[in-house]
């Protein structure tokens, strides 16, 4: 079933890691099934329950207080009340190669989900850096941000090499603090080279090495990211962060985990979704590589903790 995970590297995991729920199901099947482990499990764990209602932490309960379903119509763009974008082809810190647009070809809302396409094509944008990719990055700075909170998508990922999709967090401050003084939190980073793993991640001012927090999740028997919808779920509180796949705990950190003055995560991050087309860290496109590539998004669920 998928969901399921092997112990990997410093990850640790909920009591539960065996009981796997498949995201293929529907919504309303895995409300139901998740209601009814958290009925069994809430005596002895932490109970994280998905249904976009109010959901139980051992701290207090979890109430939704932002979502985007992209219930548009086929061929619209996202709610420009939730989403804005980051434009152009200037590498982004990463040496990525792609030209981010806002345009059809690269984001548009299809069948109930939000479709991100990583597309190959000449393309110059209005920063006159001429790429060969083009890609989506959405974000909800200056129309959405919290501190602390429940923050989760459920999506089905691309994949191939050079390909890079995300599901991340950033400081409300970027602009004036600068990165990685205000804090990036990754939900889920994937590259494309290697579709069974995905890795959860926190960056502060020690720079996004060594001193980074970070933690990976594979799944079992060869099953990949890109064959079907999983969920990927953060819960941060003061002083801590946990990582979820399918409702699974997989990595746990605390302020205590990084050096004294490293702990950025106590103020508003907003949320960005994109797929990156090379970099330093997948590497480039090959031959291997199918294009187009489709980042699939069937919803963000925002919480706060009551």
């Amino acid at each position: 079933m998928s969901g399921c995970t092997t112990e990997h590297g410093t990850a640790r995991f909920a009591r539960y890691t065996r009981i796997c729920l498949p995201p293929a199901a529907s919504k309303a099947t895995q409300c139901l099934v998740r209601y009814a482990l958290a009925f069994v499990l809430a005596s002895t764990t932490i109970v994280s329950v998905s249904c976009g209602v109010a959901t139980t932490s051992v701290n207090g309960t979890w109430t939704l207080v932002w979502s985007d379903e992209f219930n548009g119509a086929n061929g619209s763009q996202p709610d420009p009340t939730k989403w804005t974008y980051d434009i152009g082809g200037n590498g982004w810190g990463n040496q990525e190669l792609e030209s981010y647009t806002s345009r059809p070809q690269n984001v548009q809302v299809q069948n109930g989900n939000l479709v991100i396409t990583a597309a190959l094509e000449n393309y110059t944008g209005a920063d006159g850096i001429p790429r060969n990719y083009t890609s989506a990055r959405l974000k909800t700075q200056g129309l959405f941000s919290q501190q602390y909170g429940k923050f989760e998508a459920r999506i089905k990922l691309p994949y191939g090499q050079g390909i890079w999709p995300a599901f991340w967090l950033l400081g409300w401050n970027i602009s004036s603090s600068g990165w990685p003084t205000c804090g990036e939190i990754d939900i889920m980073e994937n590259i494309g080279s290697k579709p069974s793993t995905i890795y959860g991640s926190m960056h502060g001012p020690q720079g996004s090495g060594e001193a980074s927090l970070s933690a990976p999740f594979t799944l079992l028997n060869g099953q990949k990211f890109s064959n079907d919808y999983h969920l990927f779920t953060l819960e941060w509180e003061p002083n801590a962060a946990r990582f979820y796949v399918d409702g699974t705990l997989y990595e746990n950190r605390t302020s205590a985990d990084m050096p004294p003055g490293s702990w950025v995560f106590d103020h508003p991050f907003f949320v960005v979704l994109n797929v990156a087309v090379g970099g330093n860290w997948p590497g480039s496109p090959d031959q291997t590589t199918d294009f187009p590539q489709h980042m699939l998004v069937d919803y963000v669920h925002v919480y706060s903790l009551q």
